[in-house]
């Protein structure tokens, strides 16, 4: 199968088994590149082309097209639009986000931007799972 995606997303982890509970084996940035080994419906199995790293990536963190983020006259068509660059890169950009509230002005904005604030570390996650007692299908943490 191998075939070449970029991360499309500002940041996104490669796991040991593919779940979001599992372990971050690296963290990969918008632009990165991956090539696929196999696919295994919503996670594809991967690896990183930098560093050699291999493991599971989900799907939607992945596009086909090849990032470039400061492309040439050549690339510049095979480059992401300014939209998607922004909503990688940090959500929106002011335009961007300028057109969502407007047509979107029912939306809570206030609520989104405090969540946007909130995270939950690797540790904190893995310790609320053991304590729990959860444990990923697809394996150990």
């Amino acid at each position: 199968m191998d075939k070449s995606m970029s991360v499309q997303v500002r940041q996104s982890h490669v796991r040991k088994t593919p779940s979001f509970l599992s372990m971050i084996k690296k963290t990969l940035s918008y632009g990165d590149r991956v090539v696929v080994l196999e696919d295994k419906k919503d996670w594809l199995d991967i690896r990183v082309e930098a560093t050699g790293t291999r493991g599971f990536m989900h799907r939607s963190a992945l596009t086909v097209k090849k990032v470039v983020l400061n492309p040439g006259k050549q690339a510049v068509e095979k480059t992401a639009t300014s939209d998607e660059f922004a909503l990688a890169g940090k959500g929106f950009n002011e335009n961007v986000e300028g057109r969502f509230r407007a047509d979107n002005p029912h939306l809570n904005f206030i609520g989104i931007d405090r969540m946007e604030g909130c995270g939950v570390s690797e540790d904190q996650m893995r310790d609320f799972l053991l304590k729990g007692q959860l444990i990923p299908r697809e394996g150990a943490l």
